[in-house]
């Protein structure tokens, strides 16, 4: 069982007999050590958003999810294809599914699926992703410290703040859950 501070951004668990994935976490603590977590939530199975307070005794179910490793193959748009490397079997998942880890998603790269009661329900990203710089602002020149950002486009089409002596085509690691820049790679 999960307490309500466990419910961090990203969690799966369940309510109802349904699977939610939280989207937005914020705790409150009230006297004499109390707290109270309130989350905003999505049903993993159609999709909707609910609002959910929770009490600093209250228990949560964890989701009975199951994940296996896939690799990523490509988008046609509409649907994402991913592959089970071993039994080949391929998955279809559409942008609900998917959601803003298509910014993340490179062709052949690995990643789990989680699956509640055999229907795939959630992707799960690595914590950092490494992608490649193709377009950014060139730098003027004596302007090099490292606390100005500036944005750069990454191969797979999101914009992140990167600091000012990183260039195009530079490899850097991006964080998935905060989407935030993290390092260059070496």
């Amino acid at each position: 069982m999960y307490q309500p501070t466990d419910l961090k951004k990203g969690v799966v668990f369940q309510l109802d007999g349904q699977p939610y994935k939280v989207i937005e976490y914020n705790q409150k603590v009230v006297g004499r050590g109390g707290s109270i977590v309130s989350v905003k939530i999505k049903n993993l199975i159609n999709g909707s958003l609910l609002p959910k307070t929770f009490k600093g005794q209250d228990k949560v179910e964890p989701a009975e999810v199951t994940l296996k490793k896939v690799q990523y193959l490509y988008s046609d748009g509409d649907s994402f294809h991913f592959m089970d490397p071993e039994t080949f079997e391929q998955f279809d998942l559409t942008k609900d599914i998917i959601e803003d880890a298509s910014g993340y998603l490179k062709e052949g790269e690995e990643l789990s699926l989680q699956f509640f009661d055999g229907k795939v329900i959630n992707v799960e990203l690595p914590k950092n992703v490494f992608l490649k710089v193709v377009y950014t602002e060139s730098v003027v020149k004596g302007d090099t410290t490292s606390s100005v950002l500036k944005d750069a486009e990454l191969e797979t089409g999101i914009t992140v703040k990167v600091p000012s002596f990183i260039k195009e085509n530079d490899v850097i690691s991006v964080d998935t859950a905060t989407g935030e820049y993290r390092e260059r790679q070496k």
